[in-house]
């Protein structure tokens, strides 16, 4: 199952109001979602957006794909960042050092050509 990160289209007639949510890639826009991560008002000035950061980071941890809308919302937040940040590995960190195996010693194979004689036949008169 291929999950989004996306919004959702609530509200009346030219008075949009979205929820930012994760469903499923094949399901409808406004159709069913698996969870509610947060809303975004256009309408309001300023533009209101409400995201709960702890599940957001969540989905994006288990391999949902944010669409580019949803991406640019979660951008503003600031949680892309941390998402980001989360994946790289930190260099002040101990590093843990792995004694490297010594390289096996392969075995060489000779490879031998026989040389084939073709003998011809030789014709007799007659």
């Amino acid at each position: 199952m291929a999950v989004k990160i996306r919004l959702t289209r609530m509200g009346a007639k030219k008075k949009p109001v979205y929820r930012i949510v994760a469903s499923d890639s094949r399901r409808p826009r406004d159709g069913q979602y698996i969870e509610l991560i947060g809303t975004y008002n256009p309408l309001t000035s300023p533009v209101s957006v409400k995201i709960d950061e702890e599940v957001a980071l969540k989905w994006l941890r288990n391999g949902a794909e944010p669409t580019d809308t949803a991406r640019n919302l979660l951008s503003e937040a600031g949680i892309m960042k941390k998402f980001a940040e989360s994946k790289t590995p930190r260099s002040k960190s101990k590093k843990v050092e792995t004694k490297k195996a010594a390289p096996k010693k392969t075995a060489t194979t000779k490879t031998t050509t026989k040389k084939t004689t073709t003998t011809k036949k030789k014709k007799e008169d007659k």
